[in-house]
């Protein structure tokens, strides 16, 4: 059932001098359909560009594969691919798994997170000559994305709910997942062993690497996916175990790759310490899953290691800004799950704390999952409920028991906090506007420090 480690494939790094010249006869190359669709996503993106609309790389994505459908897979054509989803720790992982096959080749991976078709056909256009793919891809896109880039590797990384109102219940994601891991039996799947939902999607993949990643949230796993009986949990040294009572074959798989506090495990007696640049346990997790990943590709494992640990900041995560009196941090939560870890993240001993949530589209218009996130770890700490649903939020915190304030400009937020180290946890649009914010302010002062 596990797959064993490919060997190194035989692909040098590329000359960056000799990149422009690739892409080019790699162009060349492609249906004239194809190439009317990528010379069109070119002026849209230098549109977009000249009137300052951003960078443009999304409409590229979007004016392309309205031209031409198959422009996905024909960019990802002849690439060895690896996907990564999950409902938390995409970015991160997809950002450590780059690193990790780095040594095989230039990697073309999202430098913004954009992981629905627009965003990945930007990246496969942008970068045609790189022979390797790292691609993020949101769980509901990656039955038809991996029918378009056929993926080598897939690594699921964990599932809990997320914007219900948007996306649906959970067990439709896993059910989805299972049926395209179906239609690509040569995949082999980096499965987080440890999460009831992923295992399942997994199970009966005919190549899988299973990794004991973690899985602090259980809440959406209480039920088998499989026959609706109960999930039975139980501590173990190595951890914890779990198995289906409605199934006596549905239990915790035997691990190939785990951590601890301070090494990574392997197959074949392999060791070594994992040292990161991201905090919290479950980046530990998700740097095993990438190291997992790049192993079955050909990487050396000693080397994947070392190049996970030099990922720091991915698009704003973990990123550290000096605006006035105030060096504020920002974390990024989107879903219960995730709010978990991220509150695990807080430095208790900072100066002030920032919680930020929006309720937009992006974010899930459905804010009732914020009953489901344990606020009453902020006994120590004065809070300042923010964001355009900071009235929700404060309610949520009064009956936390949790001393708060309200000010619903997060910017305006952070100042109110004493001077010294501010820890600003946000969703979605809240995290993407303080960061546009934060950067004009800090620009604003004479640059970021």
């Amino acid at each position: 059932m596990r797959r064993r480690s490919r060997p190194a494939a035989d692909t040098p790094p590329i000359p960056c001098g000799k990149l422009v010249s690739m892409a080019g006869d790699i162009s060349s190359r492609l249906p004239a359909r194809t190439r009317l669709a990528l010379a069109a996503a070119s002026t849209a993106r230098w549109a977009s560009r000249t009137a300052g609309r951003g960078k443009g790389s999304m409409i590229g994505g979007l004016v392309a594969a309205k031209i031409d459908p198959s422009v996905m897979s024909r960019l990802a054509a002849g690439k060895r691919t690896a996907i990564i989803t999950g409902t938390n720790g995409k970015s991160t992982t997809t950002r450590m798994t780059a690193a990790a096959l780095g040594e095989l080749g230039r990697v073309a991976t999202q430098a913004d997170g954009a992981n629905m078709d627009a965003g990945i056909i930007a990246t496969l256009t942008l970068d045609q000559a790189a022979p390797i793919t790292a691609l993020e891809v949101d769980e509901l896109h990656v039955p038809h994305v991996s029918d378009a880039v056929d993926p080598e590797v897939l690594v699921l990384l964990n599932l809990s709910r997320d914007q219900l109102d948007r996306v649906g219940e959970i067990n439709i994601i896993e059910r989805r997942l299972r049926e395209g891991i179906e239609r690509h039996p040569d995949a082999t799947v980096i499965a987080n062993c440890d999460d009831v939902l992923v295992t399942s999607a997994a199970f009966d993949a005919p190549k899988v690497v299973w990794v004991a990643a973690g899985a602090s949230w259980v809440g959406d796993s209480v039920s088998c996916p499989r026959t609706g009986e109960p999930i039975v949990r139980s501590s173990t040294e190595a951890g914890v175990d779990w198995r289906s009572t409605g199934d006596d074959n549905f239990r915790r798989p035997q691990p190939d790759w785990w951590f601890d506090d301070g090494n990574i495990y392997g197959p074949n007696g392999f060791t070594a310490p994992l040292t990161l640049s991201v905090p919290g346990r479950a980046n530990r997790g998700n740097a095993t899953q990438a190291v997992a990943a790049a192993v079955v590709m050909g990487a050396d494992p000693a080397k994947a290691v070392a190049a996970v640990g030099t990922v720091g900041e991915v698009a704003g995560r973990y990123g550290v800004t000096t605006v006035g009196s105030h060096r504020v941090r920002t974390l990024l939560a989107k879903n219960p799950a995730g709010w978990q870890e991220a509150l695990s993240m807080i430095d208790q001993e900072a100066d002030g704390l920032v919680i930020a949530v929006n309720g937009q589209v992006p974010d899930g218009e459905d804010l009732s999952w914020l009953w489901d996130v344990r606020f009453e770890a902020f006994e120590t700490m004065q809070v300042v409920a923010s964001g355009e649903r900071a009235a929700d939020l404060g309610v949520r915190l009064l009956y936390a028991g949790a001393e708060h304030t309200t000010i619903a400009d997060p910017l305006a937020a952070i100042e109110s906090c004493p001077p010294g180290r501010v820890e600003v946890l946000a969703n979605y649009t809240a995290f993407r506007d303080l960061g546009i914010a934060l950067e004009r302010a800090a620009k604003d002062e004479g640059g970021p420090r």
